[in-house]
């Protein structure tokens, strides 16, 4: 199963994410409004970084409350590691795993098109998986 068919269902207009001047403290509230965790960072419409609830508690730490007057530009991680539609969920799982984060923007021709969470992967390898058993039970009773 590829990342393509994970968004297949969303269209561009289900993306939230913020430019690189908006403030910290606007993102914490986009992220507590919308009950998410992340959000790609967009210059000029190109994704130039993700800010997480990590980004933030870690500047909070570092820096104190005055990190929340920045632009997200001043915390954020990049550059953003990205996938493409064609992506496995296999491939951004383990891509995850390594590098130890949970978001991946979805890029094709250097558009985002998508955004997606580990726990969109999760779910998209429990089905699978669920599928698949259910094809062999299916099988094994037909024999």
């Amino acid at each position: 199963m590829t990342i393509a068919r994970i968004i297949a269902e969303r269209g561009s207009a289900d993306i939230i994410a913020c430019d690189v001047s908006t403030l910290v403290s606007e993102v914490v509230s986009t992220l507590a409004t919308k009950r998410i965790g992340a959000l790609p960072v967009l210059h000029d419409g190109q994704v130039v970084g993700i800010v997480s609830e990590r980004d933030i508690i870690y500047r909070l730490a570092d820096r104190g409350a005055t990190c929340l007057d920045q632009p997200v530009e001043a915390i954020m991680t990049s550059p953003a590691i990205m996938v493409e539609p064609s992506t496995t969920v296999d491939e951004a799982l383990g891509m995850m795993t390594r590098r130890r984060f949970r978001h991946f923007p979805v890029v094709e021709n250097g558009a985002l098109i998508g955004f997606i969470s580990i726990g969109d992967l999760v779910k998209a390898k429990m089905d699978e998986v669920t599928h698949e058993a259910e094809a062999m039970r299916n099988y094994i009773q037909a024999v």
